[in-house]
């Protein structure tokens, strides 16, 4: 069986798995990753949004053979370690996690992990294009919430802005 190497928040990791398997079930079945979660498998619900190189993408839908050894995949799981650049929270968050609770967005909160990453990733976006998230930004979020508290993820994520 083929080897992949990548990175994994943080962490070098190497598996023996063929190249065509997704990355999803890597990180969830063979590194014990959990935090992406399996939604639909079709890079349509979203709840798996994790980074890859700091940008928001769905593992999916990503055969793990596409990984180059220099590719870091971020999850929920390793986003509070990045807060030292964007200024960890008061529980050792990062900062959008902060304003998730701050605002009582989750209810079921199985799609959290991947509206964060999502949120982060726009975030970083827009201010490396020099402005602020806009109303069309947040309109083009396509992660699915079942629960509907789609009025506080914006509200959270509006907030986080302010405190990364």
């Amino acid at each position: 069986m083929p080897e992949q190497t990548f990175v994994v928040n943080g962490e070098r990791v190497t598996v023996d798995v063929e190249d065509n398997v997704r990355v999803l079930w890597v990180l969830r079945d063979l590194l014990g990753v959990t935090g992406p979660k399996y939604g639909c498998g079709i890079n349509v619900c979203k709840a798996c949004t994790s980074h890859i190189n700091g940008k928001a993408f769905n593992p999916c839908a990503v055969p793990v053979g596409d990984l180059s050894a220099d590719d870091e995949v971020t999850t929920i799981e390793g986003l509070p370690a990045q807060a030292a650049e964007e200024a960890r929270g008061d529980h050792g968050l990062h900062p959008m996690q902060e304003a998730w609770l701050e605002r009582d967005v989750v209810q079921c909160g199985y799609c959290q992990p991947g509206q964060i990453m999502a949120a982060v990733a726009l975030v970083r976006k827009v201010r490396d294009e020099g402005r602020t998230i806009t109303d069309a930004d947040l309109d083009g979020i396509r992660n699915i919430c079942r629960c509907g508290t789609y009025t506080r993820i914006r509200e959270a994520i509006r907030d986080g802005e302010t405190r990364m």
